[in-house]
């Protein structure tokens, strides 16, 4: 397999990719035309002359816009959970550990992950499927968490000589979307243009190596089994030996050499060996994706044998099974599956969840509403467990209930933007029509979509039911975001 392959990158963007594969073209001729920048801060790093660590973080920000509204961007709280504290665990071993890493589900069959600017890490719904021990996972995660960490696609921006951020968007944006399937790639490289970026994109292979030395290192720092990364790209590599052209995708946009494979061969031999055990959440996760997987009675049909996904202890086959059961509407079915798995391993927040979606579907309330009592009380860390129980309350009647729960959760973990629309709806169903709208625009404004947050902040200082702290607060912010606003359409003018 050439080392200079071209790299498409996931399914994502679909509506919008044939507009910006279009794009791409002057975007090419603009990196060569534009002059080296002379007004950026030397921060130490040489690709901070060109692209700071704050400006990779804004560009990142901007491209996961497009991409969170995508309909192949995974939602499920659980996956996404477990995929950040994977990362956090392999982080702990590296020795930059300031960078921040934010790793998303792309739902997407193909085995593939990539980095983007500014920490955003995509892992596809496939590669955790097929992924036969937690430490492959890890190894892949180790892999595009060092190319963050070595600031490597800073690197790539700082030998085009690119110096605005409305240029590196749309850029990256435009190879996001270019390089989304082997026939759109393919597409691209009819135009001459496209061909070349197409080409500059790839990571070089000093990247490569370096990616793998540190991933490696993470890997065993954070007790994985040291063969998990050498493993999963040589099993990777045996199965499509003389298929190149159908090569996963993860191997076209990360090209194996001898050199790499060996390279990583010796380190792990280098390594005392020993036995990790995968934790039941990746299993747990791995089934879950598969129930998600088609249709759901190819789903189902699938996961009824016992060797449905190899190394699968049997409660996760079962929790899988009682998914893939509830998706193809067979309730009595899904509740002995999850039975099994619940008395296998009761002490999981995982299975616990899936058991209160079935209980919900019973049309008991006060057994329904007892078991997430209990159930959040027990696992109160559980994502999962908490967005269950809130939209079980706000469905349920229980908005007055819900708010100040929803209040409390928003306070404590800042980070978590969905809340926002459930907390927006328990204001709603309070009557708090003010807050309602605000806490919406401050959705959109943490999303990034500016013009949406301003929209619903005007409409939160139409509702005429806030006190003069509330519309004060709402004013401000309104103002702030516009000024931001106009901001950023100076920088796409001057782009």
């Amino acid at each position: 397999m050439s080392p200079r392959a071209p790299c498409p990158v996931p399914t994502v963007l679909p509506r919008k990719r044939w507009r910006l594969l279009l794009a791409a073209a002057p975007l090419c001729l603009l990196i060569a035309g534009l002059s080296p920048a002379t007004d950026l801060p030397d921060l130490g790093d040489p690709s901070s002359a060109v692209l700071s660590p704050l400006m990779e973080r804004k560009l990142g920000e901007q491209i996961m816009t497009d991409i969170r509204n995508d309909p192949g961007y995974l939602k499920d709280v659980e996956t996404v959970q477990y995929l950040n504290e994977l990362a956090d665990r392999l982080l702990a071993g590296s020795p930059d550990k300031s960078t921040p890493i934010t790793v998303f589900g792309v739902k997407d069959r193909s085995i593939n992950a990539f980095a983007l600017p500014g920490g955003f890490i995509g892992v596809h719904t496939g590669l955790i499927r097929s992924a036969q021990s937690e430490s492959e996972l890890a190894g892949v995660m180790g892999h595009e968490i060092s190319h963050v960490t070595q600031r490597h696609i800073a690197r790539f921006f700082e030998k085009q000589q690119a110096t605005t951020v409305p240029a590196l968007l749309g850029l990256a944006v435009a190879l996001l979307a270019a390089r989304s399937s082997p026939d759109l790639a393919a597409a691209a490289m009819t135009v001459p243009q496209a061909l070349i970026m197409q080409n500059q994109l790839n990571f070089s292979r000093d990247n490569e190596r370096e990616a793998d030395r540190l991933g490696y290192q993470m890997l065993v720092n954070g007790g994985f089994d040291a063969n998990g990364m050498a493993g999963f790209f040589s099993r990777l590599q045996d199965a499509t030996r003389f298929l190149e052209n159908n090569a996963p995708a993860y191997l076209r946009t990360h090209p194996l050499t001898q050199e790499r494979m060996a390279d990583m061969q010796n380190r792990a031999q280098q390594t005392p060996s020993k036995r990790v055990a995968d934790s039941r959440d990746f299993q747990l996760i791995r089934a879950k994706t598969r129930a998600a997987e088609g249709d759901a009675r190819e789903a189902v049909s699938s996961l009824r044998e016992p060797t449905a996904l190899r190394g699968m202890p049997e409660p996760a086959r079962m929790y899988g099974l009682g998914l893939a059961w509830m998706r193809a509407g067979d309730l009595q079915q899904a509740r002995t599956a999850l039975e099994a798995a619940r008395k296998s391993w009761p002490d999981s927040p995982i299975i616990e969840s899936a058991w209160g979606r079935w209980l919900s579907q019973q049309g008991d309330r006060a057994a329904t509403t007892a078991f997430y009592q209990r159930a959040v009380q027990r696992f109160g860390q559980s994502r999962g467990l908490v967005y269950d129980q809130l939209s079980w309350m706000l469905n349920d009647g229980q908005a007055a209930a819900a708010l100040p729960v929803l209040q409390l959760q928003t306070r404590n973990f800042p980070g978590d933007v969905e809340l926002l629309p459930l907390l927006a709806r328990a204001y709603a169903d309070n009557g708090r029509q003010l807050m309602s709208h605000a806490t919406l625009g401050d959705y959109h404004a943490k999303r990034n979509e500016l013009g949406r947050a301003i929209e619903q902040l005007r409409i939160a200082l139409m509702a005429g039911d806030g006190n003069f702290y509330e519309l004060s607060a709402v004013e401000a912010r309104k103002r702030e975001l516009e000024a931001l606003e106009r901001e950023r359409r100076a920088e796409r003018k001057g782009f």
